[in-house]
């Protein structure tokens, strides 16, 4: 795919001089571009690179003189990752997934497939299921019985959707993701151990036998517009209601989403997540990797979860987090200070004890 300066510039939105006739195939680290791909040197520390590359042509820094390093043509972005997105999605071609539908794809007679769809090998479709228009569906995907999917649906290798899900337009699933399983839900005849130390936060007056029983999961999961979901991340139907993602939010790999829970808008879980049952999460909400959230609790709107926080407890809107059990970032920052500082104070506690033994032994 091949484009020329003049189109990136008008896709970017950006500022560009020179040549703008030069055609790039593609977009290179400064140090190791040729001379059919644009350069990456969106800060002044990238641009020493420039000159151990063979680019013609560069995405720079604003106020950058391009002229200087020895470059034909310059696009200049204000911010960087944002140009980046633009410059990715210019040259992402995407899988190849051959139009129509692969002879080896299994469709039930009952499924509608929208226009301009394109269906992979050993796809397995079922009874009833809607594919919206210009779906693309890699190998291995199966899509189970009621299940609806909306417009510009992108699928990738081996991605789980079960019964009766709803998914909205411009969704995006990577491999091996699973959507719709059985949520975790099991009971015991008597009160269990959980319930037990729940209520006495740790006291147990007595271990005894118990058996689980399961609790089917009658509900379903409804999935917004514009989600895209990570390699082998999992979201748990719900008991009764469903399980819901917002509008515009992004999952990534390894997050694990538990039954009943409600993920607002434009929210960014990242890696390694879980959020346990029947958790609210406002809109805006960031979880960095690893950021675990209790059941049965709410996160408030644009929450933001530095890497590794367990939230135990409902967490007001717009606060920033930290740590385990979470608290304020400023005031976990102070705590590991202090904790750091322990060693020192314990020896100059015992330094003071043994001053006051001296003192008390004189007097």
């Amino acid at each position: 795919m091949a484009a020329t300066l003049a189109e990136i510039a008008q896709a970017l939105g950006a500022r560009a001089e020179g040549d703008l006739s030069i055609s790039v195939t593609g977009a290179s680290e400064p140090s190791t571009a040729g001379a059919d791909q644009i350069a990456l040197a969106m800060s002044e520390k990238y641009a020493s690179g420039l000159a151990q590359g063979k680019a013609r042509a560069a995405l720079l820094w604003e106020g950058a003189d391009w002229t200087a390093y020895g470059l034909e043509a310059a696009v200049f972005v204000a911010r960087p990752r944002l140009a980046m997105a633009g410059l990715s999605k210019a040259f992402d071609a995407g899988p190849e997934i051959a139009p129509g539908v692969h002879p080896m794809a299994v469709i039930d007679p009952t499924a509608e497939i929208g226009a301009g769809a394109a269906i992979g090998p050993f796809v397995v479709i079922g009874r009833g299921v809607k594919i919206g228009v210009n779906a693309r569906i890699a190998s291995h995907v199966s899509i189970a019985e009621g299940s609806t999917i909306g417009d510009n649906a992108l699928i990738l290798q081996g991605v789980r959707i079960c019964h009766h899900v709803s998914i909205g337009d411009d969704f995006i699933a990577n491999p091996g993701a699973v959507i719709g399983g059985d949520g975790f839900s099991f009971v015991t005849p008597e009160e269990s151990g959980v319930e037990e130390i729940r209520k006495t936060l740790g006291q147990r007056d007595e271990i005894r036998e118990q058996h689980w029983t399961r609790i089917h999961s009658l509900g379903t999961v409804e999935i917004a517009e514009n989600v895209e979901i990570g390699a082998n991340a999992t979201v748990d139907r719900g008991t009764i209601r469903a399980t819901r993602i917002g509008r515009g939010t992004k999952i990534d790999n390894l997050v694990h989403i538990g039954h009943n829970v409600e993920v607002g808008e434009d929210c960014l879980l990242c890696g390694q997540v879980g959020v346990a049952g029947s958790s609210r999460i406002g809109d805006r909400v960031v979880l960095a990797g690893q950021v675990g959230v209790s059941d049965n609790i709410f996160v408030g709107d644009d929450v933001i979860a530095g890497g590794g926080t367990k939230i135990f407890t409902n967490a007001p809107k717009g606060r920033v987090l930290l740590g385990s059990p979470a608290m304020k970032m400023e005031t976990h920052v102070e705590a590991q200070k202090n904790i750091r500082r322990l060693g020192r104070l314990f020896a100059q506690v015992a330094e003071l004890r043994e001053t006051v033994t001296k003192l008390g032994q004189k007097g």
